[in-house]
């Protein structure tokens, strides 16, 4: 005994270490900080942020707790109503048994019935376009880049393919950018022009597609100020991997700012739904403008 207690205080000290160790390094992340939520430490992105959160969470929750029941009630059975060395009679065969056939009905319903009301809750909340948006900014889709109206400025901005989607960061001018202003409700009105394509910005926590000949639409408020990678999320060609492009949520001036400088360049108008060339070395629009 005394030769093995000195070895299981290393083995003690080692996995106090590695719990200090992965504590100091999830420090360093500002996502590892949230453990497994999504998001930042600083506030959420939009409005909406925290109720898919949350959404996310409760459903983990309820399917973890059903897990547990589940497995528990299995390994119960295994272990209680194992075959013993000894015993060669048969078990007590049950033709049925009321009380259980009716907990097998009655509590799925249940769960999903509970699943439903709080997805049905969240989802009709996360995708009410009913308030009037203080700006709205038409996203039209194309391969492999995004054009960008802001309707209500009346100019335009137009992205190109890119070549290495390895080699880009958040700011890099290659990266077409849409701007939001931070506090206000902006209305995205998605477009395609060729393909289903799909608007997604992962730190939004939500995705929508873009079909051609459908126009969707939703309504965020920008609540964090700072630059998102976002992407098409919908596998669209050969060259979908470069289908990226950054939003950045500055403040109102400088959302104002932006749009000042994009009439400036004449880049007013608005950019139509006619095709483009497909070649992603020659993605420029060359759709007519409007207005």
């Amino acid at each position: 005994m005394d030769v093995l207690q000195p070895r299981g205080r290393r083995t003690a000290r080692l996995v106090v270490l590695a719990v200090a160790a992965a504590v100091l390094l999830s420090g360093c992340s500002a996502e590892l900080r949230r453990g497994f939520l999504p998001g930042y430490d600083d506030g959420q992105v939009t409005n909406m942020t925290g109720r898919i959160t949350s959404l996310w969470t409760g459903s983990w929750i309820a399917a973890l707790a059903v897990g547990v029941i589940t497995w528990g009630l299995i390994i119960w059975a295994v272990v209680v109503y194992r075959k013993r060395r000894d015993d060669d009679t048969l078990p007590v065969q049950t033709r049925y048994h009321v009380p259980l056939e009716i907990m097998y009905v009655v509590l799925p319903i249940i769960m999903v019935g509970v699943l439903y009301f709080f997805t049905e809750r969240d989802m009709s909340a996360i995708q009410d376009t009913s308030a009037t948006p203080d700006v709205t900014i038409e996203v039209i889709g194309k391969r492999w880049s995004w054009d960008f109206n802001y309707l209500d400025s009346n100019v335009w901005e137009s992205g190109e393919h890119v070549a290495d989607p390895g080699a880009v960061k958040l700011g890099d001018p290659q990266l077409p950018t849409l701007y939001l202003p931070e506090g206000k409700r902006v209305e995205l009105v998605l477009e395609s022009r060729d393909v289903i394509h799909s608007f997604w910005v992962p730190a939004f926590l939500y995705k929508k597609d873009m079909i051609p000949g459908r126009t969707n639409t939703f309504q965020i408020v920008p609540e964090r100020q700072g630059m998102y990678l976002g992407k098409c999320a919908e596998l669209c060609g050969e060259y979908h991997a470069g289908m990226l492009f950054q939003v950045d949520v500055v403040s109102p001036e400088e959302y104002q700012a932006e749009m000042e400088r994009l009439a400036a360049a004449g880049q007013t108008g608005r950019l139509g739904l006619d095709l483009n060339p497909t070649d992603p070395g020659a993605t420029a629009p060359t759709t007519s403008q409007e207005g």
